[in-house]
């Protein structure tokens, strides 16, 4: 076949082809395409936040209501006794962090100048270890009350080193023949049977007392009258009295606890009385005793509170008690004896303070007498707190204390 004859035959198969499809039905169209979004909606949820928020609430001022007293505001002075010092001295320390407003004052002056300052007015309250005699409540009209604070021990403290370095043991008829100048060597047999295993030597004893009246000595020396008609009815008992040993030569006086200590221990061979408390406080080595039941004691908490059960509460009116000392059971110290505080029962009210001054003491007395810290501490020092039943008897005068005739609010007068 030629050429332009197969062309025209494709042309023509090509046409025929478009006319077949241009005569074809029309094709369905196609259906439109559907997109579904799905649509999630997240909700957060917020976090708790908490937040603090500190809400300061201010009470309500009582326009009436008293202010807080300053820092050192109230100063209370004191004198007397040595014997209660070492506590004394605790106890007012302490006491500031109880009420800062008080400051409270005290110099261990010995009884004697305790209860003169007292009735010269120049003291808000003494201490004293011997009682009050006329001369001093006649001159106050009785206003002045006595009432115990504590009790405690009297012991013998000696200096025989280096020869004796064992306890020294001393009987009541010995001690008073000591101080009564009969009894002059330390190897005297009176001495030696109650120390067979001591090496006592034969040097002459050096007596040491008390040069200024205190009740320290009366407590010794009403002992030494109880166990000696010689000493009863000689030097007797009291505050100050005339020794015996003065006379002798062999005598030497201190001035309170620390004087009859530093003449002790700078003195070879002698002999002294100072209260337990301060040998306690100040590491001295002391004597044991025979007691009246015959029994070698040593001076501690349980042979005091023992010598107080002796007497328990005999207390009189004045809230006194003459003596603890030889009592008779097997466990009791033989030297021992209540220390007083003496006060007005009326106090005069101060320009600036008004009756400050007569509450806060008596609710520092209120705090030594019930806190256990404090009653903890004075028996760490040799003292012997009191008994509940005395206890209640010294409230009970304290309450009716008065400032100007009228009632003290005081920690004492609220129970």
């Amino acid at each position: 076949m030629q050429r332009s004859t197969r062309i025209t035959l494709i042309s023509l198969l090509a046409l025929v082809a478009i006319l077949a499809a241009a005569c074809a039905p029309a094709a369905a169209p196609a259906a439109p395409q559907v997109v579904t979004k799905e649509v999630i909606v997240t909700k957060e949820v917020p976090k708790e936040v908490i937040v603090t928020k500190e809400v300061v609430v201010q009470p309500t001022v009582d326009p009436n209501a008293p202010k807080p007293m300053a820092a050192g505001s109230v100063q209370l002075n004191g004198a007397g006794a040595t014997f209660p010092d070492p506590i004394y001295t605790e106890w007012r320390f302490a006491y500031q962090y109880v009420d800062p407003s008080v400051v409270i004052n005290y110099q261990a002056i010995g009884s004697g100048g305790g209860k003169k300052g007292i009735v010269d007015g120049t003291l808000d309250f003494a201490g004293s270890d011997s009682l009050l005699t006329t001369e001093y409540t006649a001159t106050t009209k009785g206003q002045l009350q006595m009432f115990p604070t504590l009790a405690g021990a009297e012991v013998l403290i000696v200096n025989l080193a280096p020869e004796v370095t064992q306890t020294l043991v001393i009987d009541g008829p010995t001690l008073a023949g000591i101080y009564l100048a009969t009894i002059t060597k330390w190897n005297d047999p009176a001495i030696a049977k109650l120390n067979p295993t001591a090496a006592l030597p034969d040097k002459p004893i050096t007596v040491v007392h008390r040069s200024d009246g205190s009740g320290t000595t009366e407590i010794f020396t009403k002992y030494l009258a109880d166990v000696s008609a010689d000493w009863k009815s000689g030097p007797g008992a009291g505050q100050s009295v005339q020794w015996p040993v003065d006379k002798a030569g062999n005598g030497v006086g201190g001035k309170g606890n620390a004087g009859v200590a530093a003449a002790v221990q700078n003195t070879p061979y002698s002999i002294g009385y100072v209260e337990l408390s301060y040998a306690v406080a100040n590491k001295i080595t002391f004597a044991d005793m025979v007691n009246k039941a015959g029994k070698t004691v040593k001076a501690n908490a349980e042979s005091l509170a023992s010598a107080m059960a002796d007497y328990g509460d005999k207390f009189n009116d004045k809230l006194t008690i003459n003596m603890i000392s030889n009592g008779g059971s097997d466990k009791s110290w033989p030297i021992a004896g209540y220390t007083y505080q003496v006060l007005y029962m009326d106090w005069k009210s101060d320009a600036t303070l008004g009756c400050a001054k007569a509450e806060k003491y008596l609710n520092w007395v209120n705090w030594f007498m019930t806190d256990p810290a404090a009653a903890k501490r004075a028996t760490d020092l040799g003292y012997a707190v009191l008994p509940d039943t005395v206890r209640a008897k010294v409230f009970s005068t304290l309450a009716k204390v008065t400032c100007d005739g009228q009632p003290v609010n005081s920690d004492i007068t609220k129970k």
